[in-house]
C-alpha cells in the first residue's frame, strides 16, 4: 500500500496549499473514511475517501477539474455579469480552480450544470453537433391533455432570433403526473437550441411553472442539493468522454 501525507494529497488535488490543508485539518474540516482527520495522518489515494466540508477531495484528471452544480433559479450561467446578477462563479468559488460552464441554463431554469477547465472537452460538448442527450423535468400550469403532451414529441418549427424558421427534431416526451392544477412531464433533447423547451411550449400555448435539467450526457443530478456542487466521479467522467469519443 502506497500512502502519502494527507496534506500533500489535498495539495496535489489542487484544492489548496499544504499549509492551508494543515490548518483545515487542525480545524476538523477534513475527514478520512468518515473519521475526522488529524495532523500527521497518511492515506492511500487509491482506497481512502477524503472529504472537505462534506465534499469529496479527488485527484486531478490530467490537470483538469470537472464538477456538477445544481444551479438554482435566478442565477446566470456565466462567470461574471454586467448587470450585477448572481452568477455560477459565486456558487463555485471554493472549487479551487478556475472553471466555466459546459453550455448554459437560462436564468429561470435550474438543475444540472456541468463545469470544467478542460477547454477541449467543453468545446466538443457545447457544440450543437454533439447531440448529447439532455433530460428535463418540466412542470406545466394546468391539467394538460394527453394529446397536447404528445404534440411536444412531434417535429416542430420554431423561429430563430434572425427570423428564420428552424425545424426541430422530435423530442421524446413522457407524462409523469397530472393533478392539482399542474402537469409534470419529462422531455429528452438532443439539440441545443436557445431556450428550446420554453419556445416549444410557447408555440402550443403551454405555460411553464418549473424547468429542471435532471440529466446530461448520461450523468444524473441525483440528490445534489440546490446551489451545491460536487466533483464528477471517475465513472461519470468516463461516461461523459465516451459520449463524445474523447480520450
Amino acid at each position: 500500500m502506497n500512502t502519502v501525507k494527507l496534506q500533500k494529497y489535498i495539495a496535489d488535488c489542487g484544492l489548496m496549499s499544504r499549509r492551508a490543508a494543515e490548518a483545515e485539518i487542525a480545524l476538523g474540516k477534513i475527514s478520512v473514511n468518515g473519521r475526522t482527520a488529524s495532523l500527521g495522518d497518511r492515506i492511500d489515494p487509491d482506497s481512502d475517501e477524503v472529504l472537505y466540508l462534506g465534499k469529496p477531495v479527488l485527484p486531478r484528471t490530467n490537470g483538469y477539474t470537472y464538477i456538477m452544480l445544481n444551479k438554482p433559479v435566478g442565477v446566470v450561467s456565466t462567470m461574471k455579469d454586467d448587470e450585477g446578477r448572481r452568477t455560477v462563479a459565486e456558487l463555485t468559488e471554493d472549487v479551487g480552480a478556475r472553471i466555466y460552464p459546459i453550455g448554459r441554463l437560462d436564468m429561470y431554469s435550474e438543475g444540472l450544470l456541468l463545469m470544467t477547465n478542460d477547454g477541449e472537452l467543453c468545446r466538443r460538448l457545447s457544440h450543437p453537433s454533439s447531440e448529447k442527450e439532455k433530460i428535463y423535468s418540466v412542470t406545466l400550469v394546468g391539467d394538460v391533455s394527453d394529446a397536447t403532451v404528445s404534440a411536444l414529441s412531434r417535429p416542430m418549427t420554431i423561429i430563430e432570433a434572425d427570423g428564420e424558421p428552424y425545424r426541430l427534431r422530435p423530442c421524446p416526451t413522457e407524462l409523469i403526473s397530472r393533478g392539482n392544477g399542474e402537469t409534470v412531464i419529462k422531455i429528452t433533447l438532443r439539440e441545443g437550441r436557445n431556450r428550446q423547451i420554453r419556445r416549444m411550449c410557447d408555440s402550443i400555448g403551454l405555460k411553464i411553472k418549473r424547468l429542471v435539467r435532471i440529466s446530461e450526457g448520461g450523468i444524473s443530478l441525483g440528490t445534489l442539493p440546490r446551489g451545491k456542487w460536487r466533483h464528477l466521479t471517475s465513472d461519470e467522467l468516463d461516461i461523459l468522454k465516451k459520449s463524445e469519443n474523447i480520450k
